[in-house]
């Protein structure tokens, strides 16, 4: 089988974090506007690679003032680094549908090693909207990555004390990317915006 190229719809691929807060509950965001690609043998996976750049300037997790202090230099310092990066260049089989991927992640500058634990959710011939006209079938594939990450290795280290030396936020941030991926034609359109 042929190598096949992908890349991401954005309105429809995202990522959510979660992050424990004050010791007691969870806090959770979202980055929407990401763009990359998946280059991939069906019959090689473990020589694919993925490309994934995130907007960091968009995170959201519902309470503005806290978005604010997330963009600030305390956290992510969207204003000298308003992008974070994935480059997955080592591809592990686990089962028919699981895959561990491993590659570079780039956060407020730092680039670290990070591993994902990607599930294949298959793959359908759907619609393609442009300017009001269905351009389809076009192939769709869906993917979930899931990992754990130290946010501190990224220098997001921002934090404070509460009762019993607890803290404001955790070390430990878990990190789910949800992926649409639509299969590249032989002649690409400009404009990559598909409606359900």
């Amino acid at each position: 089988m042929a190598a096949t190229s992908w890349f991401f719809e954005p309105g429809h691929t995202g990522a959510q974090f979660k992050a424990r807060h004050m010791m007691v509950t969870y806090v959770r965001g979202q980055i929407k506007n990401i763009h990359g690609s998946i280059d991939v043998d069906p019959d090689k996976p473990e020589n694919a690679r993925i490309e994934a750049t995130l907007d960091a300037t968009g995170v959201y997790t519902g309470e503005p003032n806290r978005d604010a202090h997330l963009r600030s230099a305390d956290f992510f310092d969207v204003e000298h680094h308003p992008t974070w990066t994935f480059t997955g260049t080592r591809v592990a089989q686990v089962s028919a549908t699981e895959f561990d991927v491993t590659g570079e992640l780039t956060i407020r500058g730092t680039t670290r090693p990070v591993t994902l634990a990607v599930t294949y959710l298959g793959q359908w011939d759907t619609p393609w909207w442009e300017n009001g006209q269905n351009l389809g079938p076009r192939r769709r594939a869906g993917f979930v990555a899931a990992t754990r990450i130290n946010r501190h290795d990224f220098g997001v280290s921002w934090n404070d004390l509460v009762d019993r030396g607890g803290v404001v936020v955790s070390d430990m941030i878990d990190v789910t990317v949800d992926v649409e991926a639509v299969l590249e034609t032989t002649k690409p359109s400009n404009d990559r915006i598909s409606r359900e």
